[in-house]
């Protein structure tokens, strides 16, 4: 198992130095993510599938593989998409802007960061593959609800916001169709979900000790997505490009949990 993990981490940098030539040959950011999304998925493959066993995958193994697959191949074609269009990330933009004449090393340095993420993420899902609990009991099938919600509700979203940004009259507009009139973000609130389903497969059968630090997994990302590289650029983003309509935007929906939004009386009270 040391052996995969040394050789899984290598592979992380490797992908993640990749991405930083292509983004730079290219100009796009986006690649940078299509990188990081299906290395995430074939590492976390890798270190919850193999080495095989002579006595086969366990039912548990080959539900999370199943999860990790379809979810790395739904986003990271989603956001492949995105990049064959052209369309730069404006959270890289904005580093750029902030690290000027140093953004030609710290951005090498900033992803070397992130193949370190991929690494440790797909270690939390090691741990929903390999519980060694026997069967596929309750706390399984919950896992698998909550994996099916997540990866549901994030291709929704997606959908959602993409067709409203294809329509040309919808331009310089806010998106709250559907999901996003419940949620600002309602794709990260998803994303951040899915490993909440990992960590409760880690956990089923209660037997495992090491199945509980994957309970970090769903906390990492919560930091991620709410307080870091996730929702602050982006709305930092959507001030200076929307003002005062964002403005209002904020005081009714809610930023990340998808709730029912304020009317503007609640908001006029509030």
């Amino acid at each position: 198992m040391a052996l995969l993990l040394l050789v899984v981490l290598i592979a992380c940098s490797l992908l993640m130095l990749a991405a930083w030539r292509v983004q730079q040959s290219s100009g796009n950011s986006s690649w940078v993510d299509v990188a990081w999304t299906f290395g995430t998925g074939a590492a976390g493959l890798a270190l919850a599938l193999w080495p095989l066993h002579p006595g086969g995958l366990s039912t548990r193994q080959i539900v999370v593989g199943i999860i990790v697959a379809a979810w790395s191949l739904r986003l990271g074609i989603h956001i492949m998409r995105r990049a064959l269009r052209g369309k730069d990330d404006p959270r890289y933009a904005k580093l750029r802007e902030t690290w000027g004449a140093s953004y030609g090393w710290k951005m090498p340095a900033f992803l070397q960061l992130q193949a370190l993420s991929v690494f440790v993420l797909a270690c939390f899902i090691l741990l929903a593959g390999r519980n060694p609990a026997p069967g596929f009991g309750a706390l399984d099938i919950l896992a698998l609800i909550v994996a099916v919600l997540s990866i549901g509700g994030e291709a929704v979203s997606d959908e959602q916001v993409h067709r409203f940004a294809s329509n040309p009259s919808n331009k310089g507009k806010i998106c709250e169709v559907g999901l996003w009139g419940w949620s600002r973000h309602p794709n990260y609130f998803f994303e951040w979900l899915i490993w909440v389903a990992y960590a409760l497969f880690a956990v089923a059968g209660f037997g495992w000790g090491w199945g509980w630090l994957a309970w970090l997994g769903p906390a990492v990302m919560y930091a991620v997505l709410v307080h870091g590289s996730g929702i602050p650029p982006t709305e930092d983003h959507m001030m200076q490009s929307r003002g005062e309509a964002f403005r209002d935007y904020q005081r009714r929906v809610s930023k990340f949990v998808p709730l029912p939004p304020k009317s503007q009386s609640r908001v006029r009270a509030s």
